[in-house]
């Protein structure tokens, strides 16, 4: 077992009245969050037939359970793209016995939420319910993941919703320039592919394909579980056999190569009819196991993952007003890491507004941070991580995010020690590391100075 407790520094990034906030914010929250005797712990438990979850046990009225199973749309059909999106958003549109609007029914009565998403390593799912609802929530669960019914009229319901909103995105200039930014940056890899697929892939999908999928990916073999709530440990065995117990003891996935993120160099640019210009831009990321993983998301920080303190915000927006924001993040998946960001602007600036990032990208690559904003970028990120953590549910979904990430049930008390143990040195060498490559950059709209090369 571990203890649940954060330890905030007192000062923030950030400049002004925003960094003043932010200290005191963090200092309210380190008094809240000092350990004590009755201070909240991570148990792992195993269930008799194998089943492990990580649990949280608390006074409330509230159990917030989070999942995810391995294969996620890499598990897609080439022809038949949006399989895994289709199959999760239908898991809990009817089970067992009952029909959609006789199991939504019986959910609302009780005031339970379950919800299903598919990402590209993997699904996920929650449950929330009130402890006094807590067996049938659990049952209802189980249904919805041995016993979906697949029934014609929902699936075509579910089918003709997807196909309108892909229709939609179709014209989106933000979602032409993302969609375009991972196409180039993995050609023929499943993290190329548009997880909900297209609207002809998604009107191929028959509900045979949506049983295949589910048989080969709700498996027991790679399950990770949380559940955070007034249930008392020697329960949770019980309820992990009784929700999961029926389920395939291993997946049957596809195997997924490895995969090195490609186009960096290039610019595409996409024409549309619109008023402003969307910028996608990105590099090669950083594994999430990777020693150097917690120097990235400090240099990351500096960089533009830092909001109103990041150089990218300072440059682009405070100092010349190119944009109303820009931002990057690192993203990590079990095959490949990307930096990925991204801004609109004016068509007449749009141009200029590429400059400025990739200047300040090279800049920070051959210099490296400075000592203070390393010091900023620890304190924030050392203060803000509790903020991830201030309910049940999003406990639970961090304490499933550390299992797949591999981060050990002592994460959360060592976090703040792999931060400070980060050097302005290791920044320095990890900066050039990270932002030295060069860019992949898609622009869709009508971008002035601004041509597709390869």
């Amino acid at each position: 077992m571990r203890k649940l407790a954060e330890r905030l520094s007192a000062a923030p990034a950030g400049r002004g009245g925003r960094q003043a906030a932010m200290a005191a914010l963090a200092a309210a929250l380190l008094t809240l969050a000092q350990p004590s005797a009755n201070a909240t712990q991570i148990e792992r438990v195993v269930s008799p037939g194998g089943i492990e979850a990580w649990v949280v046990r608390e006074a409330s009225p509230l159990i917030a359970v989070d999942f995810a199973f391995a294969g996620g749309s890499e598990q897609d059909p080439p022809d038949k793209l949006g399989v895994a999106y289709l199959a999760a958003d239908l898991w809990g549109d009817g089970a067992g016995d009952l029909d959609a609007k006789a199991f939504h029914s019986k959910l609302e009565n009780k005031s339970i939420g379950l919800s299903f998403g598919a990402g590209r390593d993997r699904v996920r799912g929650n449950l929330r319910t009130l402890t006094v609802n807590r067996d049938e929530a659990f049952d209802y669960l189980r249904l919805a993941l041995t016993a979906p019914r697949f029934d014609v009229d929902a699936v075509e319901r579910s089918r003709a919703q997807l196909i309108s909103r892909l229709e939609r995105q179709s014209t989106s200039p933000n979602d032409i320039a993302s969609r375009t930014w991972w196409q180039a940056a993995f050609p023929d890899h499943p993290y190329g592919r548009p997880i909900a697929g297209t609207p002809d892939s998604i009107a191929r999908i028959t509900v045979d394909d949506l049983k295949s999928f589910t048989r080969r990916v709700l498996a027991r073999g790679k399950l990770k579980v949380a559940i955070v709530g007034d249930i008392a440990p020697a329960d949770v065995g019980a309820l992990l056999d009784r929700t999961f117990g029926a389920l395939p003891a291993e997946p049957d996935l596809a195997p997924v190569p490895d995969v090195a993120m490609q186009g960096l160099g290039r610019r595409i640019v996409v024409p549309l009819d619109v008023p402003q210009a969307v910028v996608t831009f990105g590099t090669r990321g950083i594994a999430r196991r990777d020693p150097d993983f917690m120097a990235a998301y400090i240099v990351n920080y500096i960089l533009g993952g830092g909001s109103f303190s990041s150089r990218l915000y300072r440059e682009v927006r405070e100092k010349r007003g190119l944009a109303y924001g820009v931002s990057d993040s690192l993203t990590w998946f079990d095959h490949a890491a990307v930096l990925i960001g991204g801004t609109a602007t004016r068509s007449a600036v749009t141009g200029e507004a590429i400059g400025i990032i990739e200047q300040e990208i090279h800049r920070l690559a051959e210099a490296g941070p400075l000592e203070q904003e390393v010091a900023d970028a620890k304190s924030y990120l050392e203060g803000s991580y509790a903020l991830g953590l201030d309910t049940s549910a999003k406990v639970a979904g961090q304490l499933v995010q550390m299992q797949l990430d591999d981060l050990g049930i002592d994460y959360i008390d060592r976090r703040t020690g792999l931060l400070e143990a980060v050097t302005l040195a290791d920044t320095k060498r990890v900066a050039k590391r990270l932002l030295d490559a060069g860019l992949l950059v898609t622009v869709v709209g009508q971008p002035q100075g601004v041509t597709s090369t390869q």
